[in-house]
């Protein structure tokens, strides 16, 4: 009997991703994502948020079986991240990835408040594909300021001899990007490089889908910039969608990767857009 439960959880599991994905028809729905996660303003409460999410976006590729890689991670002073990037690897990452960028918004009881009050903090996350090799984007040798570092994780710990680490500046564009997670220059270069070239192209892209959209109040109000889900954990226990309503309770299993029922719920009103549009 616990067998066949099993099985037909898998079997649902399975149809809801083959639902999922039938809803993935865009230009690069089918290639791995790159993530940005940044902490907003309020230092360290921000910065314990933004490594929440990052867990809770590297347990999701872990629940959907996909390969992740942390290629970038700023550490906060006094506990968190400031930012951190990472890729993830496997078929339709960036449709799936795509619905979670935007600011998200904690509300709690600080921990690192003595007087246990409460507290919002905000971090942002920006999802881009990562190119595949036939797409060419010209990136001008003479356009680039490279800088090497020497890597490290937090508290100074495991500090490289080597200048291993990579940082790159697009000068036209003021895109920067840095890898720190290889141990060989070379290869931190390569990963950077591109990093770098799925912004130039996802940046370009943004801007001539602009010039081409006439977008009224309501839709302006829902772009990938503004805040779109609400994390509450006190003094009630729900997360919540902006843009499509859709409501959890259980906020613990959202905040350990189940956020499936958001991204289908953003995917289907993405979807019904498109249709009106």
């Amino acid at each position: 009997m616990a067998e066949l439960s099993e099985r037909v959880e898998a079997l649902d599991q399975d149809l809801s991703r083959f639902e999922i994905e039938r809803m993935l028809s865009g230009e690069n729905d089918e290639e791995n994502a790159i993530v940005y996660i940044s902490a907003g303003a309020g230092g360290t409460e921000a910065q314990d948020w933004a490594e929440m999410l990052l867990r809770m976006y590297l347990r999701w590729a872990e629940r959907k079986g996909f390969q992740s890689q942390l290629v970038d991670m700023l550490p906060g002073e006094e506990a968190g991240i400031k930012n951190a990037t990472f890729l993830v690897t496997g078929a339709y990452a960036y449709g799936y990835l795509k619905c979670e960028t935007g600011i998200h918004r904690l509300v709690r009881i600080s921990p690192y408040d003595a007087a246990n009050r409460r507290h919002t903090s905000f971090a942002s996350v920006y999802a881009y594909p990562e190119l595949p090799d036939n797409i060419q984007v010209d990136i001008k040798e003479e356009d680039l300021k490279i800088d090497t570092f020497r890597a490290s994780g937090p508290g100074g710990q495991h500090v490289n001899r080597t200048e291993s680490a990579i940082r790159i500046t697009h000068l036209p564009t003021g895109i920067v990007v840095q890898c720190q997670n290889e141990r060989s220059q070379h290869k931190n270069k390569a990963i950077a490089l591109a990093i770098l070239k799925s912004r130039i192209y996802e940046q370009e892209k943004r801007k001539q889908e602009e010039k081409m959209s006439s977008l009224n109040k309501e839709k302006k109000e829902i772009a990938w910039g503004s805040q779109i889900r609400s994390y509450t954990l006190h003094p009630y226990k729900m997360i919540k969608d902006h843009r499509t309503k859709i409501e959890a309770h259980n906020a613990e299993n959202v905040l350990d990767g189940d956020i499936d029922p958001f991204i289908k719920g953003c995917l289907l009103y993405l979807t019904f857009q498109h249709k009106n549009d």
